[in-house]
């Protein structure tokens, strides 16, 4: 079984220009200055709201010790930091409705 195609950026973008009612162009850019929006935001504040969505937010892992699976030894993994997207409960309910009880 094939998997269904994934839409791409050039979708998107004609998506939101025919739903808006802008040239292609136009679209593009907005997608773009919502990208580096939300980098920024994230980079400064940890946080980014993308409204009806989710968010997205950076988490600070903490230091820990863990295993080397091919020879069992204990290393040591740093601190880091990583970005994680959260799911706006609506748009997971939407995509997956909660078993009924």
């Amino acid at each position: 079984m094939a998997a269904a195609a994934r839409m791409t950026q050039t979708q998107l973008i004609k998506e939101i220009a025919e739903a808006s009612g802008v040239a292609n162009k136009v679209a593009k850019l907005i997608l773009e200055t919502v990208s580096t929006i939300a980098v920024r935001e994230t980079k400064k504040n940890g946080v980014f709201v993308v409204p009806g969505i989710g968010r997205l937010v950076r988490v600070d892992r903490k230091a820990r010790v863990g295993r080397n699976p091919a020879t069992g030894a204990s290393i040591k993994i740093p601190a880091k930091k990583v970005v994680k997207f959260r799911i706006a409960k609506a748009v997971k309910d939407a995509i997956v409705p909660p078993k009924k009880k």
